[in-house]
Formats: C-alpha cells, structure tokens, sequence
C-alpha cells in the first residue's frame, strides 16, 4: 500500500507540489508545526536526489565537457551577475534584492533530474549540472555573494563556505554510502519510483514548513509580499527563458533543460545555511519564490509537450 502511494505521488509530482506549497500559504499552524522538519526535509532531499542521479552520466558528459562547462559557468556566475545588475537598476528592496541574487547565484535544485524525467527533459545533462555545481557551490556561492556583488550578509565569507560544504560533503557522502553499501543497481532501478516518491513527500515538506511566518508577514506588509511574489514568478520565468534561449543551438530538448535549470534554483539549501544569519525579506523571498518553482512546471509541462 505504501509503496503504491510513493509511486502515486512520483507519477504526480507536479500536481502534489503546487498543493504543498498553497497548503503552507492558507494553513498557517500547519505549517509552524512542520517547521522542525524543514532542515532535515532540505537535506534528506539532498541526498535522495544524489541517490536516484547515476554518476555515469557525469563522466559520459566530462569527456565531452563544452555544454557542461559551459552552462555551469552561465549558472553560477553569469546569471547572478545579470540578476544583481538587473535588480540594482530596478531600485528593489535591499532584503528582496539580496534574495533574488542568492537564488540566481545558487546551483539548479537537486531534484533537476527528477523534474526533467517528469517533464521529458534531457535527464542525463541535468544529472551531470546538478553533480558538478554543487560540488563547486560551497566555492562559487559565497565568494560570489559576499566578493563580487557585495551583498550585507550577517556570515563571513570562511563560515559561508563552511556550512555550505559541511551540508553538501555530508549529502554526497550518505548517498555515497548507500549506493555502494546499501543498494544494488538492480534495487535501486526496482525501487527507482518510490525513491521518487520519497522525494516529493520531502518536497511537500519543504514547500508546507518553508511558508510558515508567510502568512502573518502578509498581513503585516502585504505590499512588499504582493512585490516579492512578482518578483519571484518574474525572475524565475525570465531565467528560464534566457537560459533556454542561450542554449538553443544544442537542440530544443536540452535548451529546455537549461532553462529549466537556470529558473529553478536551490534557495532551500541556502536558507539551510543562512536560516539563523539571513533578514527576514530575504527568507520571506524564499518562502515565496517556491510558488512558480512548484506551479509553473504545470504550464511548462503542456509547453515541452507541444514542442518536443
């Protein structure tokens, strides 16, 4: 029975995500009382995304590494650079400004491949990003925030990288462990949708625990939530479109997955890390940039169909 509901909710991942996330917004003590689960869910998120990735698919990719290379760079440093740029010029907030660089600086979701497998994508390439661009975040991120674009951050540059590596290295590792020790490749491949399933569960959890103070913040500054959210939905779509375009040339399927990566950011790892040291705007942007990360993959999916 369990196992048949894991797989329900892999074959229905966007769907479930999209009401995780409005479950948070309109159940406030719901989402207080999940909370406490939401840096265990961000990491067990981590390391179920590292499961189900077949590391095969990154050397396959280094030994022809252009693309790889090529987007990871437009990924942690292009994008941020444009996003800074872009929101310096609009005059946002400081503390919305802040969020929307951090997201654009931070490497695509780790759950980019179960995404790209839901929605027809080139998983193989959203493997081999994902791998590549945490291992480099704990370096790129926090040089890149705190450095380059000179963002008021209440964490020195060494803790940044610090926290950073200490919560990817331990991810990588436990997946590490249980690939090797733990599961076969044959019960891994049989067990593939549950562990899919599992993944959505923890995402729900995230989306639900992530919005709890959303609500209360609304009514006290529902100016700047209203902002915050066109925003979020703005910079998430303008991402995706510009890391498609960019990558057009290697053919539709992978375009595609580039932009889909480039809009869809870890910003729950970065609120792991910056939960105790981060302004409020700034975790509020997070919260409420989950809203186009779990809805608009329902547009999307109706959009790859058609011109895939």
């Amino acid at each position: 029975m369990a196992s048949d509901f894991l797989g329900f909710l892999a074959r229905h991942a966007t769907k479930f995500l999209a009401i995780g996330v409005l479950t948070g917004l309109f159940l406030p003590p719901l989402a207080e009382f999940m909370r406490p689960a939401l840096a265990p869910a961000i990491f067990f998120n981590l390391v179920l995304a590292l499961i189900r990735l077949d590391f095969g698919d990154v050397a396959s990719f280094l030994r022809r590494p252009l693309l790889l290379f090529l987007f990871t760079g437009f990924a942690l440093f292009v994008s941020p650079i444009l996003m800074a740029g872009t929101v310096w010029a609009i005059g946002l907030p400081a503390g919305l400004a802040a969020g929307l660089v951090l997201m654009a600086a931070s490497a695509p979701i780790t759950s980019a491949a179960t995404f790209a497998i839901i929605l027809g994508l080139d998983a193989a390439f959203a493997i081999a990003v994902t791998v590549l661009s945490h291992l480099l975040l704990p370096f790129t991120l926090p040089a890149m925030a705190l450095w380059l674009l000179d963002l008021q951050l209440q964490i020195s540059l060494v803790e940044f990288m610090g926290r950073l590596a200490f919560l990817i290295g331990g991810g990588f590792a436990l997946a590490i462990i249980i690939k090797r020790w733990l599961l076969s490749p044959a019960r891994l491949k049989q067990h593939a949708s549950h562990i899919d399933g599992l993944l959505v569960v923890c995402l729900m959890v995230i989306a639900i625990a992530i919005m709890d103070g959303v609500t209360d913040f609304f009514f006290a500054r529902p100016g700047f939530v209203m902002l915050t959210i066109a925003a979020a939905f703005i910079a998430n779509a303008t991402l995706q479109v510009i890391g498609a375009l960019a990558f057009l040339p290697a053919g539709r399927k992978l375009a595609f997955t580039a932009g889909h990566m480039a809009g869809n950011c870890n910003m729950a790892l970065i609120l792991a890390v910056l939960a105790d040291r981060a302004e409020m705007e700034v975790i509020i942007f997070f919260a409420l940039a989950q809203l186009p990360m779990y809805m608009l993959p329902v547009v999307a999916n109706r959009i790859y169909r058609r011109f895939l």
